[in-house]
């Protein structure tokens, strides 16, 4: 057989797009060609504020001959193992402890398990059982962003000590722990030197993204990935008293070295917000402390650029994030942000001690906190914000900040000056706003539609644990749907998602009598995941299906008309018509272009007969954009 040279070509190129095409979905390991070996994290990073912490007696030296000596203490807390070697070490520890046990929550995209540890001192282990205790339940995870993976290789030291060791073991006298070593177990394995390179340690870590570089952590609403799936099923099946949520975080400089936050008491969930700030926070905040640790609530600049500007005060979110989920379900939730400049050791013994304080404290107050849960999944809102925003009218609040001196440099690299760190801590006091005004507030309906058509909706409702009523036949029923007039999709995608931005006009209702076909479901807004379901199905929400693109093909015009049919037709609609001739002559007024356009004329005169798809009403011409919404409400 004799091949064209194209052909021969064509055929050459295949294996190295195939290799460009792995890599860009994130599941090679291929490393970029740099000059020389990575630059020491020290020769570039800010100066690291001296530490010497009580808590570091906690970790065995690496030359122990410990047989319980972790990976990482292996290594004098300066790497951290892989996905393999991790698990390696707590098979033996489950093993040797019957206080332990192991179980896969689900698979990933590379087919990898989930895996969470279970600790319980009287040997209860299933989900059942967990759930009927009479002692709380507490569930960590790490490594969601898993370059971020302080917790992993302090659960695992904390593990050790409430078992083989026995030194904590008290802890397991008043709560259950469930523990998840790696949450984004795909990209764990991403391993490199060349990871977060503001982050001081571990020489080699993971990647934030996962092997279809989607974001765990903007993955709770839609739950496009299957470890997400995973877990939020386990957050269903094992109902826990609080979440915790173990990250490391980047930005300004400044001294707290362990910082965590969540929903405030105007956001979903006040009477647990009230709680966690009451009960947890102080003996918490005390107990680190006493370590040598400077813990501090979580906060961002509103500026990088302007580190003596106002501070933003993290207590609510939308529901794609750990926290915000949490609090739109009435969980606990707690967003734990380590401080990336700090040395690794460091924020390894600080989330040591943070999660035995944390562990502790829900064990003696376990009672308040499982009434704070009741009495927030037993409310019924008339109205739900979709989302929050700083007051500008709000009195601007004041707090002292443990920062660190700056000051600006020249970088020829920029061409401009830079925000540079001193390393020299300093105590200002900085204005402080909070994202605590409702915006977008709705009223709750009774219910919820959404029709068959769109099953992939309908399950992932169903993985949320939203109760839902199935038609088993089908069914006319009053309703208002709503129609968006100047939706349009954003130009580039974010997160895998063609997102749909809704335009000023949002979405309007409007009511009609609709046949809903078998299968279609009716979600009541009278549960207790009434809340998590109207961010999910209200239009407006930032994170609802519609605004994430599940139902970008309801923009697709499908029906259409020629010419020589619909001039005609015109013709005698505006012959027998005179109120439809005076709107006619008015739009023609209105709009010069459409005037001289036969095609928008024509256009026009569509729309205003039934032949004409009354579920998309758009003419770009002459810029009308209305489109269904696949789901519709029920007032």
């Amino acid at each position: 057989m004799v091949h064209s040279p194209e052909r021969a070509q064509m055929k050459s190129t295949r294996p190295v797009l195939l290799v460009l095409l792995c890599f860009l979905a994130g599941t090679l390991s291929v490393l970029p060609t740099f000059a020389g070996e990575p630059a020491p994290a020290d020769d570039i990073l800010p100066p690291a504020l001296p530490w010497d912490g009580a808590g570091l007696a906690l970790a065995m030296a690496p030359d122990s001959d410990d047989p319980w000596i972790t990976p990482a203490e292996r290594h004098a807390l300066q790497q951290t193992p892989s996905y393999d070697e991790t698990f390696a070490w707590l098979d033996r520890l489950v093993e040797a402890s019957p206080l332990l046990h192991k179980v896969s929550l689900g698979k990933s995209h590379e087919g990898r398990d989930l895996w969470m540890v279970i600790a319980s001192a009287d040997r209860t282990f299933t989900a059942a059982a967990l759930r009927a205790s009479k002692k709380p339940v507490v569930l960590m995870q790490s490594g969601i962003h898993s370059g971020e993976i302080d917790g992993k290789d302090a659960g695992l030291m904390l593990l050790r000590d409430l078992t083989v060791k026995g030194t904590k073991a008290d802890l397991l006298d008043k709560v259950h722990w469930l523990f998840v070593p790696i949450f984004n177990v795909d990209g764990h394995e991403r391993r490199s030197a060349y990871g977060r390179v503001n982050q001081r340690g571990p020489t080699h870590m993971g990647w934030r993204t996962n092997a279809r570089n989607l974001n765990l952590n903007r993955d709770f609403a839609k739950m496009d990935t299957p470890v997400m799936q995973a877990m939020i099923r386990a957050l269903g099946a094992y109902d826990p008293d609080l979440y915790v949520d173990l990250h490391v975080t980047d930005g300004i400089d400044y001294q707290y070295d362990i910082t965590w936050g969540y929903h405030g008491d105007h956001a979903y969930s006040p009477s647990i917000a009230r709680w966690l700030e009451g009960v947890l926070d102080p003996p918490v905040t005390a107990y680190l402390e006493s370590q040598g640790h400077i813990p501090g609530y979580l906060v961002f600049a509103t500026d990088n650029n302007d580190p003596d500007g106002s501070l933003i005060k993290w207590s609510s979110s939308s529901p794609r994030y750990s926290d915000g989920y949490g609090g739109a379900r009435h969980l606990p939730t707690i967003l734990v942000e380590n401080h990336s400049l700090k040395p690794y050791p460091q924020r390894v013994i600080g989330t040591y001690l943070l999660i035995e304080g944390m562990l502790r404290t829900v064990g003696e107050n376990g009672e308040s906190l499982a009434a704070a849960i009741a009495e927030d999944r037993a409310r019924r809102p008339k109205t739900v914000p979709l989302s929050w925003t700083v007051d500008p009218d709000k009195e601007t609040e004041q707090i002292s900040f443990k920062g660190v001196t700056w000051e600006r440099r020249w970088s020829e690299a920029a061409g401009a000056e830079l925000v540079q760190w001193t390393g020299k801590p300093v105590d200002r006091v900085l204005p402080r706003v909070e994202a605590d005004k409702a915006e977008n507030v709705v009223d709750l309906p009774a219910a919820w539609w959404v029709p068959a058509a769109w099953p992939e909706v309908i399950e992932r409702l169903r993985r949320h644990g939203l109760f839902m009523e199935t038609l088993s036949e089908a069914k006319t029923v009053e309703l208002e749907l709503y129609r968006l007039p100047d939706a349009k999709t954003a130009a580039a995608p974010f997160e895998g998602w063609s997102r749909l931005q809704l335009g000023e006009a949002g979405a309007v209702a409007e009511s009609h009598t609709v046949t809903m076909a078998p299968g279609s479901v009716r979600v009541p807004a009278d549960q207790d995941l009434g809340l998590l379901a109207a961010l999910l199905l209200e239009p407006q929400s930032p994170d609802s299906f519609l605004q994430w693109g599940f139902f970008n093909q309801i923009l697709s015009r499908t029906e259409y008309i020629e010419g020589y049919v619909m001039g005609p037709m015109g013709d005698r609609m505006l012959k027998d018509d005179p109120e439809l001739a005076k709107r006619f002559k008015k739009a023609l007024a209105d709009d010069p272009e459409m005037e001289k356009s036969p095609r928008t004329r024509l256009q026009w005169l569509y729309r205003q007969t039934p032949y004409y798809d009354p579920r998309l009403e758009v003419s770009r011409t002459v810029g009308y954009f209305s489109y269904s919404a696949p789901f519709v409400v029920e007032m």
